[in-house]
């Protein structure tokens, strides 16, 4: 029985306006509307493919605010087991260092963990750092950035792609594992799946519970911070040409003036 933890994240909604808070120039998230990661999704479509290959468990694990609780019953509500949701004030404005220190004590609450599955990359931080700092916090081989995986007996493979090919990992587990948009395509929960979450266990912590110190992490013990922001200029207005005849010299002039031809 492979039991694996699948890491979701809730984040602003790429078709909203994002923008940082005027206090402390953190992420707003009152201000956009909340959605789980699309990348999340594709890990939580994995997690599902490999439990349903075999004989396995898949828990899913957030580490953001109560709002959060929908993007966990997204995860569930495709065929996740269960879940944990870490849920804190004192984790307001925590750097990648803190929140996979979070993410860490999360994990040792699942139990034996054999597979830990993660997008590549959230879509509002980018710092595409937490599943490396995760895997050294629990002392597991990384297998990140991959678009195939095969969980065979006691082996996790990868395929990760790069600019200069395809590489293939393997690994002996337990093992964190990261993918990229191109694992799969993410199947949509269907009615039954959807009734069904709402009856499944979501355990709600607090850092304390972990063992966390909340003294350890947040804004005030964050390696780095945002000191100054400002929001990005109106779009200025295009200029326009008339025809008169001469359009085309004109148009011609135009992208000489800016050293666009």
């Amino acid at each position: 029985m492979t039991n694996i933890v699948v890491l979701v994240k809730q984040v602003p909604d790429t078709y909203s306006e994002r923008k940082l808070t005027e206090n402390d120039h953190t992420l707003d998230r009152e201000s956009a509307d909340a959605v789980i990661d699309e990348i999340n999704e594709r890990a939580v479509e994995e997690a599902l493919k490999i439990k349903e290959a075999g004989e396995g468990e898949v828990t899913v694990l957030c580490v953001g605010p109560d709002r959060a609780t929908d993007a966990i019953r997204k995860a569930l509500s495709m065929g996740a087991d269960k879940a944990i949701h870490v849920s804190d004030e004192s984790l307001h404005g925590s750097d990648l260092l803190s929140t996979a220190k979070v993410i860490a004590a999360g994990v040792g609450r699942a139990g034996e963990v054999d597979l830990v599955v993660a997008g590549n990359e959230a879509s509002d931080g980018r710092g595409g750092a937490v599943p490396a700092v995760l895997a050294e916090l629990l002392g597991m081989p990384q297998l990140t950035h991959a678009r195939e995986l095969t969980v065979d007996g006691g082996t996790v493979k990868a395929d990760r792609e790069t600019e200069d090919g395809i590489t293939h990992l393997e690994a002996n587990l337990p093992a964190v594992v990261s993918v990229t948009e191109k694992i799969n395509e993410p199947r949509y929960p269907s009615f039954k799946g959807i009734m069904a979450a709402k009856k499944k266990p979501v355990e709600t912590l607090t850092v304390a519970d972990l063992g966390v110190d909340a003294g350890e992490v947040g804004l005030a013990n964050a390696a780095s911070g945002v000191v100054e922001a400002a929001p990005k200029p109106p779009r200025a207005a295009g200029e326009r040409v008339t025809d008169e005849g001469d359009g085309g010299s004109k148009v011609a002039e135009y992208l000489v003036g800016q050293k666009l031809l």
